[in-house]
């Protein structure tokens, strides 16, 4: 009966009308995926979302003026600065993630604990967006998507470049998790930190050497991805 039921309902919530608020966010959208495509006139755009031209040149202007479209001299609508930056943004994530995978695989092959890649989200925080599980039967999991302050954590310190330059990474007891020991390298572009790696255990598990072997075997997979990012190695400066 209650799965009876659910069906139902979600066959009445399909032939329900549009609420407002969901209609203008659709059209849009619609209007996004046209000028981003390329410069396109208003005309034009309001014949390809089947808009009235008055209600497509309102949201043009509110996507405008959020940086999401941007009008050209000609007075087409293209793709905005924040639009680019959004693009950008996501293609690097997905470069990042791609490329990360194999030493995030290999530094769990060296330590036995999860590893994570984390990158700067909004504001002052992390976000990780990608984890290879440890191999052990206790060990660090679920953290990919979360986003978490930055302040007073071994990986904030990583993401705004606050690692001693001697050893390549940071190694701390968590504050945010008092049983757990981060240890964290940055990886680096030439246009400074993009994102890190991190190795995550619980405390008991990870005594002060074993902490500093790890932080080895992190730096030196972050040295690899940083170069592969294109930033300068030490070579590079002598």
């Amino acid at each position: 009966m209650t799965a009876t039921r659910l069906h139902s309902s979600r066959r009445t919530a399909a032939r329900a009308p549009a609420a407002p608020g969901t209609r203008t966010v659709e059209r849009a959208l619609a209007l996004l995926g046209v000028v981003t495509e390329a410069p396109t006139s208003l005309s034009e755009c309001a014949r390809l979302t089947s808009l009235p031209p008055s209600t497509a040149l309102r949201l043009l202007r509110t996507l405008e003026a959020a940086g999401f479209a941007s009008r050209d001299a000609a007075g087409d609508f293209g793709a905005g600065p924040r639009m680019v930056q959004l693009g950008a943004t996501s293609l690097a994530s997905h470069e990042l993630t791609r490329a990360a995978t194999p030493a995030l695989e290999r530094i769990v092959e060296a330590t036995g604990e999860s590893s994570y890649l984390s990158v700067r989200g909004v504001g002052d925080t992390a976000l990780y967006l990608a984890l290879v599980e440890g191999t052990h039967a206790v060990r660090h999991t679920s953290w990919v998507g979360r986003s978490i302050p930055m302040a007073g954590l071994a990986v904030g310190r990583a993401l705004t470049d606050d690692v001693p330059e001697a050893d390549g990474y940071v190694a701390e007891r968590d504050l945010g998790e008092p049983d757990v020991t981060a240890i964290v390298a940055p990886i680096r572009s030439r246009g400074g930190v993009i994102g890190a790696l991190s190795v995550l255990g619980p405390t008991y598990r990870i005594d002060d050497e074993t902490m500093h072997r790890y932080g080895r075997v992190v730096a030196e997979e972050s040295t690899r991805l940083s170069e592969h990012f294109g930033a300068r190695t030490r070579e590079d400066h002598s």
